[in-house]
Formats: C-alpha cells, structure tokens, sequence
C-alpha cells in the first residue's frame, strides 16, 4: 500500500498540529491524552468507514449518527436484561436493518441526501420515544470488561476495528464489490449498460454502513455505559468531513480508506487541542464545518480549474 500525495499531507498537517499544540499545551502529547485521542476516534472511524462506502458509490448519509444512537438503546436494553451475548450481536443487526431501510427509501428516485435527512428526524424522534426523555446510564458493565480485555498488548476494541477496517479494504480492493462500487460511483447508467448489479451494489452499501454503525454503538456502550438523548449528533458531520478531507471524491467513483483514517485523526485530533488550549467545545462543530467546506470548495475550485485547461 503506497501514500498518495494527499495522505502525505494530511499525515503532514496531522503530526503539524500535534506539534503546534504540544507547545500551547503541556497536556497534548502526554500518553493519556493521546490514548484519549485514539479511543474518541473509534466509534468516528467505523462510521467514516461506511460513509466512504457510501460516497464512494455516489450517494451521502446524514442519518448515520443517530443510527448508531438507536442501536446503543437496544444494546443497552439487552445488556439490563442481563444478555450480554445478545447485546453483543444486537448492534451489527440493528445497523443492518437500519442499513436495509435506507436503501429501501433511496433506492427510487429519492436522492440519498433527501432521504437520510427525512430518516435522520425519523430515527432521532425514535431515540427520544425510546429514552423516554431521559438518558439511559449506569449499564452493566459486561461489553467494557470483554471489549477492554488486552490481546497482544491492546484492547480487544481494537482489534475489532482493525479488524473492520482490513475487512472493507479487502472488500473494496480483492472482491468484484470493489470494481462495482466505484463503476456505479462514475456513472450509474453506465454501469448499468455494463452488466453490473447497481441496486444490489447500492443495497449492500447501505447495508454495510448500517452494521459499521452497530459496531460503533457496541464500541460506544463499552467505553460510555450511557445512552444520551443526543448521542451520535454530529457524527454524520464529522464522518463526511473526513472521508472527503481523506480524498474521496464527494461525486462519487474514487475512495481512500487510508485517507479516512487520517482524516478522522486529524478532526479529533484538532479537537483535542482546541479543548485543551482553552477553545470552548461549541467551535468543535464549527471548525468541522470550516474544515468541510474549505476542502469542497479547493475541489470545486481545482475541478473549474481542470476544465477550463481541457477546454484552452
């Protein structure tokens, strides 16, 4: 696997910042802040993972965030009845239904963005319903004992998201998934001339989206043990911000999980520092805002660009 010149400067501006706040902040490069950086990463990496998916394929999920909300409720349903293994597998299923419901309202004529925005109020109004207005705290700690649980020196969580990414690479790089995904990313009809199953390609990626966003809400139950009402807000904002900060492109038919990964470093990773030299966490979401659209616009800007050079 080789970097391309986009991953070089995301790493770049990454171990850049580290150093600019490692000098306003004695806290920053301490062990247990930047363990504490790795582990907020965890639940914002396997949803960006889905979402590059996603975008890849020419579409967009807003509603990610609360779907990894409402998987979290059930978890922690199961986990106080006292079914631990049940909690386990519950959030990977309930993404995965969750996952087939969007397909289902997108698969038409609804464009994607449409779509997950009507299910985004949906799942979010479902949430409330379920808590009833109120968190749901102090869960049995069965997920955090076997999750935390060391294996070759790092916690079984871990390896689990590693897992989950080495999965989708292997998905997207070694299985007739990957040629499909990024065919229908270029030009659906195209694809569709070309024999290649666009509703069943669109179908498994929303599906796939939805069991990462389980994922993250088992990852989430076992550090947090809480369910709150606005759990997963923002996660949709921060999981396209970089995806596309990652070098996937926003219309579709290109992706780079390594560029995904990087680019979720680097968002908590100007978060933390932000929080820690004294800048109240409200800006957390502006500056994700700020960073999305000043990578939209440079792409827009570089996409005139290259066609006004076709066209000279």
């Amino acid at each position: 696997m080789h970097m391309t010149s986009r991953e070089i400067v995301l790493l770049a501006i990454a171990v850049l910042a580290g150093a600019c706040f490692t000098w306003f902040s004695p806290w920053f490069a301490t062990a247990d802040n930047l363990l504490t950086i790795l582990r907020n990463s965890s639940e914002l990496l396997l949803i960006a993972l889905g979402m590059t998916l996603v975008i890849a394929m020419g579409g967009v999920d807003v509603s990610v965030g609360v779907v990894m909300g409402v998987a979290a409720w059930g978890i922690g349903q199961l986990l106080m009845l006292q079914s631990p293994l049940l909690a386990a597998l519950a959030g990977p299923l309930i993404g995965l239904l969750a996952g087939l419901i969007t397909a289902l309202v997108v698969i038409g004529r609804i464009p994607a963005i449409v779509g997950t925005l009507g299910l985004f109020g949906v799942w979010r109004t479902a949430l409330f319903v379920l808590l009833g207005g109120q968190w749901l705290s102090g869960l049995p700690g069965d997920l955090t004992h076997a999750l935390m649980r060391p294996l070759l020196g790092l916690p079984l969580m871990a390896w689990l998201i590693v897992a989950a990414w080495a999965l989708v690479w292997l998905a997207l790089r070694h299985t007739p998934y990957g040629l499909w995904l990024l065919a229908a990313g270029n030009s659906e009809e195209k694809a569709r001339l070309a024999g290649i199953p666009v509703t069943q390609v669109r179908v498994a990626t929303f599906a796939l989206s939805g069991v990462l966003c389980g994922l993250a809400a088992t990852c989430y139950i076992a550090t947090y043990r809480n369910v709150e009402m606005t759990v997963g807000g923002t996660l949709a904002l921060e999981a396209i911000a970089a995806v596309v900060l990652g070098g996937t492109r926003i219309t579709g038919g290109s992706c780079s999980l390594l560029g995904t990964l990087l680019g979720v470093l680097l968002l908590r990773i100007l978060q933390n520092g932000l929080l820690l030299i004294g800048v109240p966490s409200l800006w957390q979401t502006v500056v994700t805002g700020a960073v999305l659209l000043l990578v939209l616009s440079s792409e827009a800007a570089s996409g005139r660009l290259l066609s006004l050079r076709r066209l000279a």
